[in-house]
């Protein structure tokens, strides 16, 4: 295995007793292990890492556009550091209350050792860690990276861990449909219980025959725009009765649906009555009645588009729609017509956007268990139906060095850390359906990614779009996902891959290769010579381990828009 000498941890293949380890308090074994050791880079043992920093007490208080104020806490204690807008996020949304000792939480310590302390736990329980050492500096390590505002964990996580006995951490979620009312329905029920805890779901409809076919029992079906109604509906009750934050949703329909045109379309349509009532007087504000009186506001919706119907649209081709039933042509469309709507829709509502299925598949680590046809509402997660995604996010401006130069080895050591904790959560979490609960045991999927690269950019005085800014961003992407990748193969030396790795060992290794060979377009002379090093190493060191090992998760980086999250970071610009 190639191994960089700069790299602040380490993993030893180390053979230790049942006798050995019994004295080290709470670490459990079963016989020989080979587990994980924990070096600290940011951390000191002899100091707590909340000693290291300034606290003080402040008041949260958050005012509508009306300036009364909705939300206020006295007497919270925040680090000195965090601005008020920080302080605000997790006071209103993710301090707890605790229903059994009617306690809340009032001190940022608080809810962080919540989490971190339970994640410690989960460790120690499921034998990750080497020793209690391990798990202390493990600890500490994601304690500091949390307090100071380098990274943060996905809303359910705050929401949840440390709260309930198996808590649901995933934002996350991609549900499957089926032509039966049954499914139809059920799927009802688990987009509530997925919005009543805080997460978001995506699902593709095309599964759904159209308005145009017939029923066995006569007469014509609804179609998946019908239903969608019905779904839309209960996303906006519960986004205002939950206890966290409003649904997300997202609804997917394939270009070659024959009712593509009425999705297309949907939006359009509410949205001009919306106008129409705005006219007449009635409130224009996001959750005002004109938008909540009209369908459709609580969803994105995205047509699916194969590389044949860009194709056709290239060469001014026909395009056919086909019975979902009976896979007969129905309609025809001049496909740059479709493309020509698709456009028009979006300009008046911003739906509906355009997800490139074959580029997709064509990346997909785990082809031979099933496809992607879907991905949750703010499409970063794109995987298989019927599964889940834990995200975590890291602050990229924390990780300048002095001399402004980018920090790649606390960088990497900071995207070690938080794939262990990420690992850690997905087998002590809840899932909705018997399916997702399965495939996340599969296949542990996960998705860690970063927030502030404007910022970054504006640090370093490149525009967005400037060959300069394209490089920077890539360097830094490639690095923490093939560091990702990395860390997902010594996870693997330790616990074993993830079971369906046997399956899709050929089309993964093939995947992490063209990863490796996209380092190659990244205009080099943009960026540091060091930073470019790490990138090459972090790969090489992440296809040889996991050629050896195999992989733990089937993915481990996406790019979230961090809106919550962002600001809990104090992030100038969230997401990308």
């Amino acid at each position: 295995m190639i191994k960089s000498p700069e790299i602040p941890f380490d993993f030893e293949d180390k053979t230790t007793t049942t006798e050995e380890i019994s004295n080290k308090d709470s670490i459990p074994t079963n016989g020989k292990t080979k587990k994980l050791t924990i070096a600290r880079h940011f951390t000191n043992p002899s100091i707590h890492p909340f000693e290291e920093i300034e606290w003080e007490t402040r008041s949260a208080s958050i005012l509508n556009d009306k300036g009364q104020v909705i939300f206020e806490r006295n007497d919270v204690q925040v680090p000195a550091s965090w601005s008020q807008t920080a302080l605000n996020i997790v006071a209103s949304k993710y301090f707890h209350t605790y229903r059994d000792k009617g306690k809340q939480e009032t001190s940022v310590k608080e809810m962080i050792q919540r989490v971190v302390h339970t994640l410690r736990q989960w460790g120690v329980k499921d034998e990750y860690f080497a020793s209690t050492q391990d798990a202390d500096a493990f600890e500490a390590e994601l304690t500091h990276l949390l307090v100071r505002q380098k990274a943060s964990f996905n809303s359910p996580v705050w929401f949840n861990m440390g709260c309930e006995e198996r808590p649901q951490c995933s934002a996350c979620f991609i549900n499957s449909v089926s032509d039966e009312m049954e499914s139809i329905l059920t799927l009802a029920k688990t987009e509530g219980l997925l919005f009543k805890w805080g997460s978001g779901t995506g699902t593709n409809f095309s599964a759904l025959r159209s308005s145009k076919e017939k029923l066995s029992t006569g007469g014509l079906a609804s179609g998946p725009v019908s239903f969608m109604r019905g779904y839309d509906a209960f996303a906006g009750v519960i986004k205002s009765g939950g206890k966290t934050r409003r649904a997300a949703k997202m609804v997917i329909l394939n270009a070659d649906h024959p009712d593509i045109v009425d999705f297309i379309n949907c939006k359009v349509h509410e949205e001009k009555k919306a106008w129409t009532l705005i006219e007449a007087g009635y409130d224009a504000s996001f959750n005002g009645e004109a938008y909540s009186s009209v369908f459709f506001q609580n969803s994105n919706n995205s047509v699916r588009a194969t590389d044949d119907f860009m194709q056709a649209i290239e060469e001014d081709r026909d395009w056919n729609t086909h019975a979902v039933t009976t896979k007969k042509n129905l309609d025809t469309f001049r496909a740059r017509d479709l493309l020509k709507q698709i456009s028009e829709a979006a300009h008046v509502c911003g739906d509906p956007g355009i997800q490139f299925h074959s580029t997709i598949n064509a990346w997909h680590t785990c082809p031979n268990s099933a496809p992607i046809n879907a991905s949750n509402p703010c499409s970063e997660y794109m995987f298989i139906d019927d599964s889940a995604c834990n995200l975590s996010s890291l602050n990229l401006l924390k990780f300048l060095k002095e001399d402004s130069s980018f920090d790649d080895v606390a960088f990497r050591h900071a995207v070690h850390i938080l794939i262990i904790a990420q690992e850690i959560i997905v087998d002590n979490s809840s899932y909705p359906t018997e399916k997702i609960t399965n495939n996340s045991h599969l296949f542990r999927p996960l998705g860690l990614g970063y927030a502030n690269l404007g910022a970054l950019l504006m640090f370093y005085g490149f525009p967005y779009d400037s060959p300069q800014g394209r490089a920077l961003a890539a360097a830094v992407t490639a690095l923490m996902t093939g560091q990702a990748y990395l860390s997902s193969a010594i996870l693997a030396a330790s616990v074993g891959p993830f079971e369906k790795f046997a399956d899709n060992r050929k089309p993964m290794m093939k995947v992490m290769r063209k990863h490796q060979r996209a380092i190659d377009a990244i205009d080099e002379k943009f960026v540091p010579a060091e930073l470019i090093n790490a990138v090459n190493e972090a790969w090489a060191e992440a296809i040889a381990t996991g050629d050896h090992h195999g992989f733990r998760n089937s993915q481990v980086t996406v790019l979230a828009p961090t809106g919550t999250i962002g600001f809990m970071m104090d992030c100038d610009t969230t997401g990308i």
